[in-house]
């Protein structure tokens, strides 16, 4: 994966997308667009590269210098499940967090898109219970576990999964607890106009440095809005929670707090078999990643001050998880020997049914 250094911007998080003029020699608008994203990765099997995935990234430090990019990273992209660290500063801005009693697993669990493995519903099910609120005032809605083991086990049982087993149902718990803490209604906590939801827009737009009030926004699939905005600025985000230095004094504890808790328990992030989990495990703190839905992927990495922003163009989870990985080892953050013992991460097996090593899903070189 190789970048572009000659289109690398400085400035202070404060990033603008750029029009396309017409061309007025033949009186016809450039329909042209963006240039094409780049490969970032391919799908081997046999000796051949059978599919290609091509994404946006960038890295970009905390002072919002982009140190490095590939494709357009200024168009707005829904930066959906890997911007839930941001989403969870007010939780513990508000006293929220504390006023409830809650500790380090409940807040890694509030930043997280778990499995629904035991271990997540059990912490999510006994915080809702300390809030005196139950699986019905949740509004994120109900899904099979993404473990597959859990959602078998409950099929097994003839069991029908609850909103606890929501990826989101952490994230969530963190909503009520604001409101609860702040006198807000619980009810309606998702919309759009809702004070919760209107304090993290505010949040997010100051983390990113952006003006977010014309964004274009959408609904997440747990029922939230999600805006759009630029990866150059979600990047810079990131970089900011790594390194919270110009940040107010009582935000630079929110996300102080928020990244130590990431880091101490990167199994409720997500759980068994997750790409973040293992990621996480392996970098032994000196990097936080969190996915989005759609090819989102979202990195800090605290001793560096950086933040790693990616969108894979057409949606793919195993996309964006080795393009994440390739972009963390651009960096330099982690040791060799670190990649050597999880190599995996950079370049996924693709088996067959009888479980042998087919191909690979590896970094694009170029």
């Amino acid at each position: 994966m190789s970048h572009d250094h000659s289109s690398c911007c400085g400035g202070h998080g404060h990033h603008h997308g750029h029009a396309h003029d017409s061309s007025p020699a033949d009186g016809h608008a450039d329909l042209s667009g963006p240039p094409e994203a780049p490969i970032l990765v391919e799908v081997t099997r046999g000796g051949m590269v059978e599919s290609v995935h091509r994404g946006r990234a960038c890295i970009v430090d905390s002072d919002g210098r982009v140190l490095a990019q590939w494709g357009d990273i200024e168009s707005p992209v829904y930066p959906r499940s890997a911007v839930k660290a941001i989403q969870a500063i007010p939780l513990v801005e508000t006293g929220a967090f504390d006023a409830y009693g809650l500790g380090d697993q409940e807040l890694a669990l509030a930043c997280s898109s778990h499995n629904g493995e035991i271990r997540h519903t059990r912490l999510a099910e006994a915080w809702m219970t300390r809030l005196g609120l139950t699986v019905d005032d949740y509004e994120c809605g109900a899904h099979l576990p993404t473990d597959p083991d859990t959602a078998h086990e409950l099929i097994r049982q003839g069991e029908a999964p609850t909103a606890f087993h929501n990826n989101c149902s952490g994230k969530h718990a963190g909503f009520l607890t604001t409101a609860l803490h702040k006198g807000e209604p619980t009810k309606g906590y998702v919309r759009f106009d809702h004070p919760v939801q209107q304090r993290i827009l505010g949040v997010m737009e100051q983390m990113t440095g952006q003006d977010l009030s014309q964004a274009p926004w959408g609904v997440d699939g747990c029922a939230i809005p999600t805006i759009g905005i630029p990866l150059s600025a979600i990047a810079y985000a990131m970089a900011r929670i790594g390194d919270p230095k110009d940040l107010p004094d009582t935000r630079a504890e929110a996300v102080t707090r928020i990244r130590r808790a990431w880091r101490a328990h990167p199994y409720l992030i997500a759980g068994k078999d997750t790409f973040d989990t293992a990621m996480m495990q392996a970098a032994g703190g000196l990097v936080l990643v969190k996915g989005g839905a759609e090819g989102v992927g979202c990195a800090v990495l605290p001793k560096l001050g950086l933040g790693i922003a990616l969108k894979i163009d057409d949606g793919a989870p195993r996309a964006r998880e080795v393009a994440l990985a390739a972009l963390i080892r651009a960096t330099k953050a982690l040791p060799d020997e670190m990649w050597a013992r999880a190599g995996q991460l950079l370049n996924v097996p693709v088996t067959n049914r009888n479980g042998r090593e087919v191909g690979v899903v590896r970094p694009a070189e170029g």
